[in-house]
């Protein structure tokens, strides 16, 4: 009798515990840790290090403190994945070696992007990033490649219904926009925005793009940005085109400055990167009002959070790693 309990008892716990032999993944952002998971499914636990509402590079305090609070499961993780980009190796990748080093966890083995520099804010780069980390799951974990290569169809499947509408296509394209330099594959290599000028950090090619620059250009030939709708932000890059924005309007312009985002998890209900897509380009699709008037923007812009996230952060705030089962 007691055997039979005993065999009972282990039964229920493969029930009630699918995942406690599940393949274990660190990952380093959202952008990686989402169709990892998903595609991973109930195979695979994953978590992530840098928060998603801000840039890997402005969390020098925060990203040691999410290593701690999540030190049991990263020691004994059996995959370590990155985008292996400079913000990767300077700001997040480090931190996970010196913290394995130091506890005397030995080392982790890093499973990087093809392309460090590939884009997965748009429809076509999210479905290369999906295929390329099914195949991290099926290197690791080849007993399960069938299972694995379902769940990527579902995932492709759900990035290709976020993509743009035959109607959205006829409504969004040719707008004009000034666009952080960080979001123009997605503004206009995809949305097919029209680019009047891109802006940037004080770093990209040597400040030429900075908005004092681009202020300078709105001012000296207001005509070349006479039909600008959208002043389109980077929202880990912090706020950048508020000048931009007031300076448009100086000139009569009633441009609006919104808010694309790159990571999943950044905002609330925007979980994925199908989600990303579906969002940014809400952002952008005009709405045809009812009595005929001009158009209006389908979205306004969101709330940057990240600088908030800091203060919270460092004011003695703690943020739990999420975990997706």
């Amino acid at each position: 009798m007691n055997r039979i309990r005993t065999l009972s008892f282990l039964l229920a716990l493969l029930f009630v515990a699918p995942g406690v032999n599940a393949l274990t993944v660190v990952s380093t952002t959202t952008v990686l840790w989402d169709p990892i998971q998903y595609i991973g499914g109930e195979k695979v636990e994953a978590i992530y290090i840098a928060d998603p509402t801000i840039c890997p590079h402005m969390q020098a305090d925060i990203i040691p403190n999410r290593i701690q609070l999540e030190k049991d499961f990263i020691r004994d993780s059996d995959l370590f994945v990155a985008h292996n980009g400079s913000v990767d190796q300077s700001y997040v990748m480090p931190y996970v070696d010196d913290f394995m080093a130091a506890s005397d966890y030995g080392t982790a083995e890093w499973v990087t992007l093809e392309n460090p520099s590939m884009i997965w804010n748009t429809p076509s780069g999210a479905r290369n990033l999906s295929h390329e980390v099914a195949g991290w799951l099926i290197a690791a974990d080849p007993a399960n490649r069938t299972y694995y290569e379902a769940r990527l169809d579902d995932y492709l499947a759900e990035i290709d219904a976020a993509d743009l509408t035959p109607e959205e296509r006829e409504t969004i394209p040719g707008q004009d926009a000034v666009v952080m330099v960080w979001q123009e594959d997605a503004a206009v290599g995809w949305l097919g925005l029209n680019l009047v000028s891109i802006y940037a950090p004080e770093f990209y090619q040597g400040g030429k793009f900075t908005p004092r620059v681009v202020v300078d250009d709105i001012r000296n030939h207001p005509e070349k940005y006479r039909n600008v709708k959208y002043v389109i932000e980077n929202m880990q890059s912090g706020e950048l085109a508020k000048g931009l924005e007031e300076a448009l309007h100086d000139n009569g312009v009633p441009a609006e400055r919104i808010i694309f985002t790159n990571f999943p998890k950044s905002l609330p209900g925007v979980d994925s990167l199908p989600d990303v897509i579906r969002y940014n380009k809400g952002l952008v699709t005009p709405v045809q009002a009812a009595s005929g008037e001009a158009a209006a923007p389908a979205a306004t812009a969101a709330p940057l959070p990240g600088i908030l996230a800091v203060a919270a952060i460092l004011g003695g705030s703690s943020l739990l790693l999420t975990r997706r089962r």
